[in-house]
């Protein structure tokens, strides 16, 4: 007994059993959760599969009696235990109610500007209505209220008036109020962006409409109950912003060479070396019903950008919403939502496997693809009716890319021919632009945090990255989340600080895309922070499980061992023990699917690997010797015969030079031993220790280097691959991803990369090397 109450007094956090950190926690046993993983129909030329769901555990409580006859320290510690079933946090009875509406929001005034292109457009016929939808709930202390708009991108002052109003007509404080876009690019334009203003018909339209549907939610509210449930769909999400060849580098809109990755570059794989980050492939929902049982709403939540209609459209968005409410409770006021999830470098085409592209695929049929799976996993969802509520705002003023003297003269210049009129090319859009963002400055924008029970929503104000939908999930200390974007503002494109260096258009200075470079990395701390005040709960840790092949590593003692699985740099952890860790140079994304992920990571999560795109990963070998191992994984992104040298992996010499004492490893190019792995020594080329089995592009191979002495070993996949001579290198410096004098730096990803102070044998590296 005294195990139980000692048990029931620790933090929920403390008592929740975990199987994988990478994306949200998910409950099997959990009174919110029921998750699916679907089959993807996404088959790659890389090893990527689709992790399954990982599985959590909540302890179950059970009422305890005492027996007939019992001691009064017995009785006492009974009443310990009761005591603690009504206060602990989420188990105490609330008079949680809920209640959802729909109001319509398509224009009565056509034609109407429309928003989502580079220049201007209006147009004047509708195929799908747009929506505003708002879901209410209160606990009898607090009420709160979300509101999903069919709109491309809403504003922070528009937004700021809604709530304004909304808190005069409903008392809920403008600060528990979120409101979002569903981000269609067929819907009334209610703020400007690139060539398009915002409808000066539609605004107050749309303002008043708000404020009704918000209204009207809280007019509708009942005791409720309320469950979560998630899905992995990664057949209906694929990662459209790609890493460009270093030769391949292509113009902005200013006429400078810098766009080195861009949305939709895997089209042509000749062009490009990899995909630039991670997708999320989770499918949220929040379900919300009736006391006794009946649908009254979901809400749900995925990471893909749009699909693309004609007409007015409420996009797939707007089709998930109404079909659900067909399918579960279609003559009642059932309210289905479909929220915008982190994929401002998410498409739905798969370019790592063209052939799975489906031209005839309409938006109907992606649309009823989400709903059966939706419709699957709600049916194992478990309701509870005990929950508290909880919301918290923080805004913050960021800075805008401002042009400098010389870029504004030029946008004045081409701004003074342009007049009056609206700009018609990218040129002058883009120049319009640096004169908005020289005015303005700076922007404040708003980040929110709310928990219904232990189910967490964090929001951010932009069309941010998967990258950041996973950090901020990884981290939060509630058991089920999910973030919704471009919520409470329009404020534009913000790719995780390391991507900046690499251009495109969701870099290009704008209002859609002008925040500072590190807004990313500050709104991401915002949103983590207030899911740890609603939660009142401390941040969670994040860290890949141990598999198999991460236990062989760590059996053969290695001296350093860098997992490669950061959501960021500079920092490259050490698991070896020894506390060795290693430094990412800029030029590196991260994140991305790693190697042999069952293996190194268990059957419940994806390992995962930085991609280089120029950087390397620096550390230092002072204590090595003259005999040593060096292991890791490659992928290459490069065509074989895309340049002389395909690319160098590994190199122990000085940096920023090539001196006769250092060695290098790589994959060879044109210039000769094409697609096999070389070994250099010193400066001759000419000298190269070559193998002969070819290493396909964009998949894993497994390399190890062995020195012993001036003996050279290298292996490939656990066999011999090359043996020879070369004298021993005492160099300290140490890089992986590139040569010491940045010649034909790797482009492509490495992991799980371990270096040992001795010779291994063949019957250790045959360990090493996974199949």
């Amino acid at each position: 007994m005294l195990e139980v109450v000692a048990q029931m007094n620790r933090p929920l956090a403390e008592r929740r059993v975990y199987g994988t950190p990478v994306g949200p926690p998910t409950g099997q046993d959990s009174q919110f959760q029921h998750s699916t993983t679907f089959p993807s129909r996404r088959q790659p030329p890389t090893e990527k599969t689709s992790p399954a769901s990982a599985i959590f555990c909540r302890g179950d409580l059970k009422m305890i009696t005492a027996p007939a006859s019992i001691s009064a320290l017995q009785a006492r510690i009974l009443l310990i235990f009761s005591t603690l079933l009504i206060s602990a946090p989420g188990l105490a009875k609330a008079d949680f109610k809920a209640g959802a509406a729909v109001v319509d929001v398509t224009p009565d005034k056509l034609p109407v500007l429309v928003n989502g292109g580079m220049t201007s457009r209006s147009l004047d016929k509708v195929k799908t209505r747009v929506m505003a939808r708002a879901l209410y709930f209160g606990d009898g202390k607090e009420q709160l209220a979300i509101v999903v708009v069919d709109s491309c991108m809403i504003g922070r002052v528009l937004l700021d008036d809604i709530k304004a109003l909304a808190k005069v007509k409903t008392g809920i404080p403008t600060d528990r109020i979120l409101i979002s876009a569903t981000h269609s690019h067929s819907a009334p334009a209610s703020m400007g962006c690139l060539g398009t203003d915002a409808d000066p018909d539609y605004v107050p339209f749309l303002r008043e409409k708000v404020v009704q549907v918000i209204a009207a939610a809280q007019a509708a509210q009942q005791p409720a109950r309320i469950g979560f449930a998630s899905a992995e769909a990664p057949a209906y999400t694929a990662v459209r912003q790609w890493i460009r060849r270093p030769d391949r580098i292509a113009e902005d809109p200013f006429g400078n060479l810098t766009v080195r990755a861009n949305m939709h570059a895997g089209a042509n794989w000749d062009d490009a070396v990899g995909e630039a980050g991670p997708e999320d492939p989770q499918f949220s929902l929040i379900s919300v019903q009736t006391r006794d049982g009946k649908p009254l709403a979901v809400l749900g939540n995925f990471s893909m950008h749009y699909f693309g209609d004609s007409d007015i459209s409420a996009d797939y968005f707007g089709l998930f919403s109404e079909g659900l409410k067909q399918r579960l409770a279609p003559d009642s006021n059932f309210v289905g939502m479909m929220s915008h999830g982190c994929s401002g470098d998410i498409w739905r085409r798969d370019y790592t496997k063209p052939d799975s592209w489906d031209p005839a695929l309409t938006i109907d049929a992606y649309a009823n693809g989400l709903l059966d799976i939706a419709m699957k996993v709600l049916e194992g969802v478990q309701y509870r009716d005990d929950v508290s509520i909880a919301m918290a705002e923080q805004r913050m003023t960021l800075k805008y890319r401002v042009p400098d003297k010389q870029l504004l003269e030029w946008s004045q210049r081409i701004m003074n021919e342009v007049g009056d009129r609206l700009p018609t090319t990218q040129t002058e859009v883009y120049a319009r632009e640096q004169i908005l963002l020289h005015e303005a400055q700076q922007a404040e924008i708003v980040v929110q945090a709310l928990r219904i029970g232990d189910i967490g929503i964090a929001t951010t104000p932009n069309e941010t990255y998967a990258i950041t939908g996973l950090k901020i999930k990884a981290a939060s200390p509630l058991a089920h989340n999910m973030v919704i974007e471009l919520a409470n503002g329009g404020d534009g494109y913000i790719p995780p600080v390391e991507q900046h260096a690499f251009g495109g258009y969701n870099t290009w200075e704008a209002r859609s895309a002008g925040l500072e470079v590190k807004a990313e990395a500050k709104i991401t701390q915002a949103a983590i922070s207030l899911l740890e005040t609603v939660s009142g709960k401390a941040r969670r840790s994040y860290g890949l499980p141990v598999g198999v092949a991460s236990e062989t590593i760590q059996s053969l003692k290695p001296a350093a061992w860098w997992r490669l699985n950061e959501f960021t740099g500079p920092v490259a952890a050490d698991f070896s023990g020894h506390h060795r860790d290693a430094h990412y140079e800029a030029a590196i994304t991260y994140y991305l699917e790693g190697a042999q992920s069952a293996a190194f990571c268990g059957a419940n999560a994806t390992n995962r690997a930085p991609h280089f795109v120029g950087g390397r990963l620096r550390s230092r070998a002072a204590d090595l010797g003259t005999s040593y191992s060096v292991s890791l994984w490659i992928w290459n992104g490069m065509p074989n015969d895309g340049r002389d040298v395909s690319g160098w992996f590994y190199s122990r010499d000085n940096d920023h030079g090539l001196s006769n004492f250092g060695e290098h490893l790589g994959v060879g190019g044109k210039s000769g031993h094409t697609g096999t792995l070389i070994y250099q020594h010193g400066q001759s080329a000419e000298e190269r220790l070559a193998g002969k089995t070819q290493i396909p592009r964009w998949v894993w191979s497994h390399v190890v280097l062995v020195r012993d002495g001036e003996k050279v070993q290298v292996y490939l996949n656990g066999k011999l691959e090359i043996e020879g001579k070369a004298p021993a290198v005492s160099i300290e410096e140490f890089m992986l991803g590139g040569r010491s004098d940045n010649d034909s730096n790797w482009e492509g990803r490495l992991d799980e990369a371990a270096v040992f102070n001795r010779a291994l044998t063949a019957d250790e590296i045959a360990k090493l090397a996974v199949q």
